[in-house]
């Protein structure tokens, strides 16, 4: 990151974003520097963690309660707002899907808890609800499987009640999707992208004449026009359509355009395919990220930045299926499938939780192979 700087071709974005991410830097300089923790003190670090987002989760809820008896509007209750901050569950600048992969960790901190007692069965109700609600279609199915992994494999229960365990998660799921605003997000995605010229009046709460675009539609249309709608899956395949043409187009395989050096080319472009551009009222598609870790990495930072990534993730999926600790399994898988739709290193709070995390489950590991093969 500090190298692609001399050829970046946007230096001061460059030079902005670097302490940012000095963090991926700092905190394991802080974990090789420090004793490393026992299992005991991780597992107290991960409750105190836990413990904070179910405090957090409860001053939403009831951030939104009252802002519900006020305005008498369900929208409060789910996910984030897309233009008012105080419209959806969270503040948009937190972003649900963020937050719920931190409530994610807790939840399944409690899940795996062998002594259960009354109030941890309520937390983890508390956080599953609060996830549900926050309603980010990625992690909802990352986090069903998750489930499904550990009631499967991972439970005191596993092998003896697997059938049940099926009937109550399908139960679940069936609950979960009846509830409307949710079922929504689904049906944008699934609704648009399953034929080509879907009209979008199907779609509730978007403006009349505005048309969604089909993930067919945002791979291949030569040009758009301001009232096309982009879901969010269809976006995203516009945007890694828009990778793709850069690496045609620029010189980036082996270098990149520098780190968050990006956002230049990708205004450029969205000019060039006329993609709604912004309004008073709503910003433009032009100016916002990849959408995509990997891709990101990539655009930026060039091939070998790119399989460093990929590397990093795959240690950490190796180590945790290794240890059977299903909270470093749930946070491994977690990770992996945000890349595929966040740019989350590219955030200070995305930074600094998978770093923080990735040093607590991996470097205990390896601390206790040194002192292994020192005796």
């Amino acid at each position: 990151m500090c190298l692609s700087y001399f050829w970046s071709i946007d230096k001061d974005m460059t030079l902005k974003a670097i302490p940012k991410e000095s963090t991926l830097f700092l905190i394991p300089l802080g974990f090789f520097l420090m004793k490393p923790f026992s299992d005991g003190q991780k597992q107290k670090l991960l409750a105190f963690f836990s413990y904070a987002m179910v405090g957090y989760a409860l001053y939403y809820l009831f951030k939104a309660l009252i802002r519900f008896i006020i305005s008498k509007d369900f929208d409060v209750f789910f996910y984030h707002g897309e233009y008012d901050l105080d419209s959806g569950l969270v503040p948009k600048a937190l972003n649900a899907i963020h937050v719920s992969v931190f409530a994610g960790v807790g939840y399944f901190y409690f899940l795996k808890t062998e002594l259960k007692t009354v109030l941890n069965k309520v937390f983890l109700i508390l956080l599953f609800v609060f996830i549900i609600l926050l309603s980010s279609k990625n992690i909802t199915l990352v986090f069903f499987l998750l489930n499904l992994i550990y009631f499967f494999f991972y439970s005191k229960s596993a092998n003896k009640m697997r059938l049940r365990n099926l009937i109550v998660l399908s139960f679940i799921l069936g609950l979960v999707l009846s509830f409307s605003k949710i079922k929504e997000r689904f049906l944008v995605e699934f609704q648009t992208n399953t034929t080509n010229s879907i009209s979008s009046n199907v779609i509730k709460n978007i403006p009349e004449g505005v048309h969604n675009v089909s993930i067919y539609e945002a791979w291949n249309n030569e040009k758009f026009t301001p009232n096309d709608f982009f879901p969010g899956t269809a976006f995203r395949v516009y945007q890694a359509r828009l990778f793709f043409d850069f690496l045609a187009e620029e010189p980036i395989f082996w270098s990149g355009f520098g780190l968050n050096a990006s956002y230049l080319k990708l205004e450029d472009k969205g000019k060039d395919y006329n993609v709604f551009l912004g309004s008073k009222e709503h910003e433009g598609y032009q100016k916002k990220n990849f959408h995509n870790q990997y891709i990101q990495v990539f655009a930026e930072l060039g091939v070998f930045a790119f399989i460093l990534l990929i590397f990093i993730l795959f240690i950490n999926t190796k180590n945790a299926f290794k240890s059977k600790d299903f909270t470093h399994i749930a946070f491994a898988i977690l990770m992996i499938s945000l890349f595929l739709t966040e740019s989350f290193l590219w955030r200070q709070r995305g930074v600094v939780f998978f770093t923080l995390f990735y040093c607590l489950f991996n470097f205990q590991k390896n601390s206790n192979l040194i002192k292994t093969q020192t005796r």
